[in-house]
């Protein structure tokens, strides 16, 4: 027997797809919008609709951008340092050190990690396109951003194998980064530090 009626039962299982929502969650979000004025549902709506439509990636770093540019704003710029890169997973990264200041190189967003166990390797992110980005021979130092977790460290020492090849500089945050945290959830003094007292890998 039925107690939900579909539309409804479709909106909250859509809710709960999202990454840390769970039933109750993805439940209290769905009946909050059949209360709320209709207005709130169409905005909503008409957000993600626009999100889907009007964002691409970036060409050169694959952060974020709007559709029909070919290079993010940071790329486009020429206030930024081109010989310093920062590797990053998601481009939630880049906004979280962004806020912090601290940095005014250039990025590149892997769009994910290595994760064997998953079938995820170098093919599935943006790996290679960053090893082209450094066969132009302006960039002296690479800052691997991955997040302090054993995929992230995978990723951060199959980085520093294939870019010390070309004779780069590489090097990674710091660990004021807890262990096991993601980047995007690390309040600014602490990424400030892991910024600062970054070190080449060996």
């Amino acid at each position: 027997m039925r107690t939900i009626p579909a539309p409804v039962q479709n909106l909250i299982d859509a809710f709960a797809r999202l990454p840390g929502i769970g039933p109750k969650t993805a439940s209290r979000l769905t009946f909050f919008l059949l209360k709320a004025p209709a207005e709130t549902s169409l905005d909503l709506a008409q957000a993600l609709e626009a999100m889907q439509t009007e964002t691409s990636h970036c060409s050169e770093c694959f952060n974020i951008t709007l559709a029909g540019e070919e290079k993010c704003d940071i790329c486009a710029s020429s206030t930024r340092d081109p010989e310093v890169i920062c590797v990053v997973e998601e481009p939630l990264d880049v906004l979280a050190i962004e806020r912090t200041g601290a940095f005014q190189g250039k990025y590149h967003v892997l769009q994910g990690v290595l994760s064997p166990i998953e079938g995820i390797g170098p093919d599935q992110i943006k790996v290679f396109p960053l090893l082209e980005r450094l066969k132009s021979g302006q960039v002296r130092e690479v800052i691997i951003a991955t997040n302090p977790s054993m995929e992230g460290d995978a990723t951060a020492l199959y980085l520093q194998q294939r870019i010390s090849q070309m004779g780069i500089k590489v090097t990674r945050l710091a660990r004021g980064l807890p262990v096991g945290g993601d980047i995007e959830y690390a309040d600014q003094s602490t990424l400030q530090r892991a910024l600062s007292y970054r070190q080449e890998m060996e």
